[in-house]
């Protein structure tokens, strides 16, 4: 970690310029944190970035590559010993939020990566998956988890690298959880810190026309790149069974089975199956990973 006390904080942001009203607001906020050595970049992703305050880079990427390798570039492309990952239709609502959440990297030296409670501005509701753990009915408790909640989230750079970053052939979903994963294996933690607000609108991740498909087929290639052999059929039978019991809607069933289907054929990338030790540790941290 750098020995200057104001910490350092890269910060990455994805645009493709369809939200020009929420991503002013967004840097607005961004650039107003205090008590940090702030750098900021902002990444095209298939376009050139528009709307963008003086003094901030910017990386213009002539294709679309996704959320995760978007971030990758970004990442590669900004200083910090501190990385903050923040989607572009969020808002920090106080000053000090960066700082509060690098604070926390201080009182665990084992804190690979450290989560915010995110809440939508007008209802002040926070929704389950934005909560980093089991039982997420009540998002008002912290400590160490497991997984996260990728557009929103601080993580050490030396940690990020030493795995590699996150999995950008991924592209959208479970993203989070795969980086999640291999910080754990490398005998690191996660910390969810829901004193710290950060406000964000409670979209539905169902939005995106290819939600179902690449939902599904990104479980599948999150199971085959981490779990131990054994491990990978009960992972995926638990979200099988889920999904059959949760959908109604036929078509959104079809493009899941369609995309389990995809995952199976393959495409996960490389396989470095956690430690059994890990699996332990997961285990004892309250969410073994076959759910």
């Amino acid at each position: 970690m750098n020995t200057n006390p104001r910490p350092a904080v890269g910060a990455v942001v994805l645009t493709m310029n369809d939200r020009p009203e929420e991503f002013p607001a967004a840097m607005a906020s961004l650039l107003a944190q205090k008590d940090v050595d702030l750098d900021v970049v902002v990444v095209g992703n298939g376009c050139e970035p528009a709307q963008v305050p003086d003094g901030v880079r910017t990386i213009a990427l002539p294709a679309n590559v996704g959320i995760p390798e978007g971030r990758n570039i970004g990442a590669a492309g900004v200083k910090g010993d501190l990385i903050f990952f923040f989607d572009n239709d969020a808002v920090l609502p106080a000053p000090d939020v960066l700082a509060r959440l690098a604070a926390e990297f201080t009182r665990d030296a084992r804190r690979a990566f450290v989560q915010p409670r995110i809440a939508d501005a007008e209802t002040g509701l926070t929704l389950r998956r934005w909560v980093p753990r089991l039982r997420a009915s009540r998002p008002d408790r912290g400590g160490t988890v497991t997984v996260m909640a990728e557009g929103v989230v601080m993580v050490r750079r030396d940690a990020f690298e030493a795995v590699g970053g996150w999995p950008g052939h991924f592209f959208l979903f479970h993203e989070g959880v795969d980086l999640a994963w291999r910080l754990w294996d490398h005998g690191r933690v996660g910390h969810y810190a829901p004193e710290v607000i950060v406000h964000h609108p409670a979209t539905d991740p169902a939005r995106h026309t290819a939600f179902y498909r690449l939902n599904a087929r990104n479980r599948v290639w999150l199971a085959r790149r981490n779990l131990p052999a054994p491990l990978i059929p009960l992972n995926l039978a638990t979200w099988a069974v889920v999904t059959l019991w949760r959908f109604r809607d036929r078509t959104a069933l079809r493009a899941s089975l369609a995309g389990f289907a995809e995952g199976l054929r393959g495409g996960h990338g490389s396989r470095t199956p956690m430690r059994w030790s890990t699996v332990a540790r997961l285990i004892l941290a309250g969410r073994p990973p076959i759910c």
